[in-house]
């Protein structure tokens, strides 16, 4: 008896749900958070790039010059993704519990601490970008110089970033993903058209090469943050920012995004830091080599896209069921967003495999960084599925406000399955970038792995925020 796609596919969606929450509702409400943010991620990641495939032209040392300061800013970045960890979820709690006054509370803080931390984290990472950027690996004088003034751009604009990404993530907590898509598109539209004008001095423009880039993207950082100011002032659902109210200081509102935002910013420094030793270990083989790496982070991150935005809609929906005292009905939603993303993930890892070769051809000329890229494309093909679920649980888990078990994992997974395992296999078994990819595989095995068992456990349906 043979079975259409559609019947296969309708048949492994199929789920028992509690008898007052209709498969229709789980579909629209999922949907409705999932499918704005992962248009915002994919078309944010679509115009990333671009950019990165403009600045391609310029030669691989360009490539590389930008890439070695990607990680040292998300490392400074980490500290406001692990508040806001805290912030999407005590929102979503308050918001399911029919609690207005607090989720309120909750994003003044957030955006108290944004402005405080972002200032001095700027000066900080302006101040030693050189630094920075040779620690990452930046070796040759024309590296070493753009890479110092392509951080400095970036670390100007560095509160702008972190603004949006506070608005971005209380949004998240009451499912109002659309708003997030509307600033972050506008910014990266902006970014990419600059980015094309100012990188080759196009109608009678500077040619900026590097920096140009800096600016496009420094630019389109602070169009995003004034866009979603305007947004919030304006009121969004329960939320209503007010600048009298960020200045007026609540310990316990405080307390509670502390008590689920530290284990998170552990897990982040941890990632970042494990994926910093990581790409130093890469970078070590040489600028060919590294920029093929980038590119291929770059590609790969196009995939995260998926699980992330299927990750974002359990953390909302499960905190929200949480708040309303459902966990039952938290379940049947992660149980969707499960399924969803490892459908998704399968035709991500068909597509790497059948057009591996053309996608590193988008971004360069050179055939052996497009030959080596093709065949490490292999492996993040075969870790899709693997990725998407430990995406989808770990949103799941952040929801309930479990963020401490993802840290201890985290800190497992990163430091010593990516970090240390590759650089064992470049620098002692001398395997080159195929140690990289095999220690990024170990990596996200044992995350879905652990993720899967901590989700099964059910200690989240306890916890107290």
């Amino acid at each position: 008896m043979k079975v259409s796609a559609p019947q296969f596919l309708s048949k492994i969606m199929k789920q028992d749900l509690p008898k007052d929450l209709p498969a229709s509702d789980v579909r629209k409400n999922v949907a409705q958070i999932a499918v704005p943010a992962l248009v915002e991620l994919f078309l944010t990641q679509l115009c990333s790039m671009t950019s990165t495939m403009i600045v391609g032209d310029l030669g691989t040392w360009a490539v590389a010059s930008v890439g070695y300061c990607g990680q040292p800013r998300f490392l400074l970045l980490a500290v406001f993704i692990a508040m806001n960890t805290g912030a999407t979820a005590l929102v979503a709690r308050f918001r399911g519990a029919g609690e207005t006054e607090k989720a309120n509370m909750v994003m003044h803080q957030a955006m108290m601490i944004t402005v405080g931390l972002s200032l001095l984290l700027a000066a900080l990472g302006y101040i030693f970008a050189e630094q920075l950027v040779v620690f990452m690996g930046a070796s040759t004088e024309q590296t070493v110089l753009n890479s110092t003034r392509y951080m400095r751009i970036l670390m100007a604009t560095f509160p702008a970033n972190a603004i949006t990404m506070g608005i971005t993530a209380v949004l998240r907590g009451i499912g109002k993903t659309k708003i997030s898509l509307v600033y972050n598109m506008t910014a990266n539209i902006v970014n990419v058209a600059i980015a094309f004008l100012l990188v080759y001095g196009m109608f009678g423009l500077p040619r900026l090469e590097v920096a140009g880039a800096g600016i496009a993207l420094g630019t389109g950082q602070v169009i995003a943050a004034i866009i979603a100011l305007i947004y919030m002032h304006k009121g969004v659902d329960i939320l209503r920012l007010r600048l009298r109210a960020i200045f007026s200081f609540n310990a316990e509102i405080v307390r509670s995004m502390v008590k689920i935002g530290l284990p998170a910013m552990f897990e982040q420094l941890m990632q970042r830091g494990g994926v910093l030793l990581y790409t130093r270990a890469v970078a070590s083989l040489g600028t060919d080599v590294y920029a093929t790496h980038h590119i291929l982070v770059s590609i790969h991150t196009m995939s995260f896209m998926n699980g992330q935005a299927f990750g974002i809609s359990a953390t909302s929906l499960l905190g929200q069921s949480l708040g309303r005292k459902r966990t039952d009905h938290g379940r049947s939603y992660v149980q969707y967003c499960r399924r969803c993303g490892m459908i998704i993930s399968v035709f991500v890892a068909v597509g790497f495999v059948l057009f591996g070769k053309p996608l590193m051809g988008l971004y360069t000329n050179e055939q052996f960084v497009i030959d080596l890229g093709a065949k490490m494309l292999l492996i993040v093909a075969v870790m899709q599925p693997l990725q998407s679920s430990q995406l989808v649980l770990s949103g799941a888990l952040r929801g309930a406000g479990d963020t401490r078990a993802i840290a201890i994992c985290t800190m497992f997974s990163t430091l010593l399955m990516r970090a240390v395992l590759a650089i064992f296999l470049i620098q002692v078994v001398q395997i080159g970038i195929l140690g990289a990819y095999i220690a990024m595989f170990s990596d996200q095995a044992l995350r879905s792995v652990y993720t899967l068992l901590r989700y099964n456990r059910g200690k989240w349906e306890h916890m107290k925020i």
